[in-house]
């Protein structure tokens, strides 16, 4: 009994390894495209949470009474504008790399033939996502550094694991999109009607706990509200009053995606 179950872990254990295995090499492909664009990635991430900060942080914030969180309107929205680049860039830049692999160099067809589990091909995919991200919010994490002084606020522990798993949700979301639609048209029906109105409802520029309970519920229902109060709490609240919910519910969203991503890769036909 003892040697079957060992047997049993080692087998578990070998088919792990190889998953992690084939979610790097897929992964590697993409990072080998990636590497060579990162200084464009980062900017292109930029500009528009740079608008941002400037009209609504520097501009109507000097008009607002001092947040419950922060010091200032400015150091109140920088969080979320981290929150939405890392949204906007790993949603985007995955979408667009699958879409081009698909329906314009027509590469995609000889990624599915490859002998790895479809749960790996999404893995992959989501961790070029995630890189994507962080890049882009890097950039933007600097400007918050430079803007506000408080250095250790935006490179804590807390506040990068949150970041990681927003990237990993909307990546993964990018993923199964990108496997979807037919055409770049597509993808511009799931940014406006997605993407735009969570970037203004998702607790990026208000704190939600102010909010009548109606739209409190609409609110609560978009992941990057939890990523927002989340990555705000971990920049300038202590820890005894960090929102640990917002974990496990970014983490559930990301392992969920995954499992449909590989269900959409076992399946797909192109």
């Amino acid at each position: 009994m003892n040697q079957s179950s060992r047997q049993h872990g080692s087998t578990n254990q070998s088919q792990w390894r190889s998953l992690l295995a084939d979610s790097l090499t897929v992964f590697w492909g993409d990072w080998l495209d990636l590497r060579v664009r990162i200084t464009q990635v980062a900017a292109s991430g930029l500009v528009a949470p740079l608008i941002y900060i400037l009209a609504f942080g520097l501009g109507l914030g000097s008009s607002l009474p001092q947040p419950a969180i922060g010091n200032s309107y400015l150091e109140f929205i920088l969080p979320g504008m981290v929150a939405l680049s890392s949204m906007t860039i790993g949603f985007g830049g995955t979408t667009f790399s699958i879409c081009g692999d698909r329906l314009f160099t027509k590469t995609f067809e000889e990624m599915l033939l490859v002998p790895v589990h479809p749960l790996a091909l999404h893995i992959g995919k989501m961790l070029a996502g995630i890189v994507r991200g962080l890049m882009t919010s890097g950039a933007v994490i600097l400007v918050a550094i430079v803007f506000t002084g408080r250095i250790w606020s935006f490179l804590n522990p807390l506040f990068l694991l949150v970041l990681v798993l927003n990237c990993a949700v909307f990546s993964g979301l990018g993923v199964i999109v990108g496997l979807n639609v037919r055409s770049l048209e597509s993808v511009g029906l799931y940014n406006n009607f997605l993407i735009i109105p969570m970037s203004f409802l998702g607790a990026t520029f208000f704190d939600p706990t102010t909010l009548p309970i109606g739209m409190k519920v609409i609110v609560y229902l978009l992941p990057l509200t939890y990523t927002s109060t989340g990555l705000r709490a971990a920049a300038y609240l202590p820890l005894s009053q960090f929102p640990w919910y917002s974990i496990p519910i970014l983490l559930g969203c990301a392992i969920a995606l995954s499992l449909r991503g590989a269900y959409q890769f076992a399946h797909q036909q192109d």
